[in-house]
């Protein structure tokens, strides 16, 4: 699996640095379009009765998550938006923030689709992949040594 992010090109000469600051500070990898574009942290475990997913998504909701299975493609879909805003009688200040990541991960034909168990809870989303019972029968992988 590959994770991209969008990296500022050095197309500016270092005399124009300091210049553009408060510009490069909002749109290089380190400012706040680099915090938008990340995807989060992804944990597969795979253990004798079946496969662990958990995603490091701090601060949503379990109602903005999507959890979709196509064939043998597992898509993980989030999706938050927040508004603000306040009222004076000189100005009027309105903010939003909308977050959202898509992951998609190719079942392998072991996991039990119909036992797939999903749950939220601080700042964490787990996912249970069941095996069928004729993997889980398997003899335990063998270790080949190195000559």
């Amino acid at each position: 699996m590959s994770t991209r992010s969008i990296l500022k090109a050095g197309n500016t000469p270092a005399l124009f640095d300091d210049f553009f600051r408060p510009w490069n500070e909002w749109f290089d990898t380190g400012g706040l379009a680099g915090r938008m574009l990340t995807v989060p942290a992804v944990n597969i475990t795979d253990n004798t009765n079946d496969f662990t997913v958990s995603l490091a998504v701090p601060g949503m909701n379990k109602e903005d998550f999507k959890i979709l299975i196509d064939g043998q493609l597992l898509t993980i879909e989030c999706q938050k938006e927040h508004t603000a805003e306040e009222n004076d009688a000189r100005y009027t200040r309105k903010e939003y923030n909308y977050a959202c990541f898509s992951r998609s991960f190719t079942l392998p034909e072991e996991v039990n689709k119909e036992q797939i168990d999903a749950r939220y809870q601080d700042g964490v989303l787990n996912l249970r992949l069941p095996k069928k019972d004729e993997a889980r029968q398997l003899a335990p992988g063998k270790q080949i040594d190195v000559k």
